[in-house]
């Protein structure tokens, strides 16, 4: 079966287009020149779509004010306040709704009945819509339906995928992601056996910092974009603010190395510690975070590999504290404090001159252990 064109203003992708590849601006949106600056030079390494994020009306304030001085096309994620959708689809060419945040805005009205309106607006607008489900907020519904949360993951972009069919709109994409490539893989593959119609935006979601990120990045990529699965990309790397075009150049490596029949051929293996950390983006609250995860990487590299152990970090509130569930140690940044978690389990808030010594006290005593 072909997979379904979807126009993205002035982009096309689904079978026989190119693949498309994105990134996201890491600055907050409502710095103005900064994030401008982010959108045009994402823009000039060869970004088909630029997101941003917008959390309240002055962020859509913000979005006007750059989408009148740039050209490249915008998208924006959602998250946690899907009533914003009518307020920036003017502006943009797509825009990313979770399905495991819907839950949180007007209780007494229905999953289908918000979803409905999402579509009517993007309908009004000429926008299209990614249906994005992440690892980290599984729609509580679905959790609780099925044990196996990849089935989870995999049932719920399925229900909202036929939700979207149902109500006679077909311009949407689907996005399965987590912070392993192998899982990325699997989910991805199994939606794919039930709906090859739907084209699926590829992505890692918290896949570190440079070199391992691009290796987790290409593990997971690579066998899905041979076999045809993978209509658009964005690679997730944890990088400084100036840096972030890296994502775009390497989104366009994987793609042309691909095509011309060279793949990477290794797994990114957990030998010791494996670093687990969100792209810098504008809902990061301090930057700091950024230079948090390369301490953490420095710090962990001089210790003893002999037990593989999992440490997140993330930069902010919303992804941050159901991303870092899964993890030995997980640290997600707030402006002032990290908080941190032990398997999921709250340890407390510290400053972030306090992160490190109580971070080295966790992984002495997992290795102890």
């Amino acid at each position: 079966m072909a997979i379904r064109e979807v126009k993205m203003g002035s982009h096309t992708i689904g079978e026989g287009h190119p693949v498309l590849i994105q990134s996201m601006a890491a600055t907050r949106t409502q710095d103005l020149e900064a994030t401008l600056e982010q959108v045009l030079l994402l823009e000039k390494a060869g970004a088909g779509i630029v997101r941003v994020a917008v959390d309240n009306k002055k962020d859509v304030e913000a979005l006007k004010w750059i989408r009148e001085r740039s050209k490249v096309e915008l998208s924006v994620d959602l998250q946690e306040n899907y009533l914003l959708a009518a307020d920036v689809a003017p502006y943009v060419a797509k825009f990313r709704y979770n399905p495991g945040h819907l839950h949180h805005l007007q209780p007494s009205k229905t999953i289908e009945e918000k979803v409905e309106w999402l579509v009517n607006v993007a309908k009004e607008h000429d926008c299209a819509i990614r249906i994005g489900v992440n690892c980290g907020s599984v729609a509580p519904d679905f959790l609780e339906k099925y044990d196996d949360k990849e089935e989870a993951i995999v049932q719920s972009a399925l229900y909202h995928a036929n939700l979207l069919d149902g109500l006679g709109f077909t311009r949407y994409v689907v996005s399965l992601k987590d912070s392993d490539p192998k899982t990325v893989l699997r989910v991805n593959r199994k939606f794919y056996a039930e709906k090859p119609e739907v084209p699926l935006h590829l992505g890692v979601t918290e896949a570190g910092m440079p070199p391992a990120g691009v290796v987790k990045s290409r593990e997971a990529f690579e066998p899905l974009l041979k076999d045809g699965i993978g209509s658009t990309l964005r690679v997730s790397l944890t990088l400084p603010f100036a840096k972030k075009d890296e994502e775009i150049r390497v989104g366009h490596k994987i793609v042309e190395d691909v095509l011309a029949g060279h793949f990477w051929n290794q797994e990114y293996v957990q030998d010791g510690f494996n670093i687990i950390s969100c792209p810098s983006c504008s809902r990061v609250e301090n930057e700091k975070f950024i230079n948090l995860a390369e301490k953490v990487q420095e710090f962990t590299d001089a210790l003893p590999k002999d037990k593989p152990m999992t440490i997140a970090v993330m930069g902010c509130r919303v992804n941050g504290p159901g991303e870092t569930d899964d993890a030995d140690v997980g640290l997600w940044c707030g402006p002032r404090h990290v908080n941190m978690k032990r398997g999921g389990e709250e340890v407390g808030a510290f400053t972030y001159d306090e992160i490190i010594p109580k971070l080295k006290e966790e992984i002495d005593c997992f290795l102890a252990k």
